[in-house]
């Protein structure tokens, strides 16, 4: 069908309807004189007056009162989330073990030298797991340039220092 046609036909119909509006009301009137549907209705003009004082400012306040529920409920959800978050977080405790130094090989993968007790031990990470290599004592690591000596290291972090005492009194 071509858009001229579907033109013609939307106007035709759009005709039909125009003039059947009229007669088909003429209809609808006598039809409902014929079944005693004529008795008019007693309706109000104005409004009623329990309804006439009110103003907007009633919705207005309980439309403010809902929202602020829902915002109230909205905080206490996501503050129960983040106490429940933390609450599963494994935390470290006690100074046995420490990190001494990291080094990164590549994506995934790091060499790390951690502290436990005396002992230094060199670990292998990678995404898969982690391997301890081996395992020096503080002479060896000393030795081999892995720590400094005595003489070079500083006094803050020998211990009874203000960093030492800063992060054991601000730590979680």
């Amino acid at each position: 069908m071509s858009l001229r046609s579907r033109a013609t036909t939307a106007a035709f119909a759009a005709a039909c309807s125009l003039l059947s509006g009229p007669a088909a009301a003429l209809g609808a009137a006598a039809n409902a004189a014929r079944h005693g549907e004529n008795t008019p209705l007693d309706l109000p003009t104005q409004a009623p007056q329990h309804l006439a004082g009110q103003s907007a400012g009633g919705s207005l306040v309980r439309t403010f009162i809902g929202l602020g529920v829902v915002v109230a409920v909205i905080y206490g959800v996501a503050w129960m989330l983040r106490t429940a978050k933390r609450s599963k977080e494994e935390r470290s405790s006690g100074t046995g073990m420490r990190s001494e130094a990291v080094v990164a090989l590549g994506p995934n993968r790091s060499l790390h030298l951690v502290r436990t007790g005396h002992d230094l031990v060199l670990l292998g990470v990678a995404e898969h797991g982690v391997t301890p290599i081996r395992t020096y004592t503080d002479d060896e690591a000393r030795a081999q340039g892995l720590l400094p000596d005595d003489d070079d290291e500083p006094a803050v972090s020998r211990g009874g220092g203000l960093l030492d005492e800063l992060r054991r009194r601000t730590r979680r």
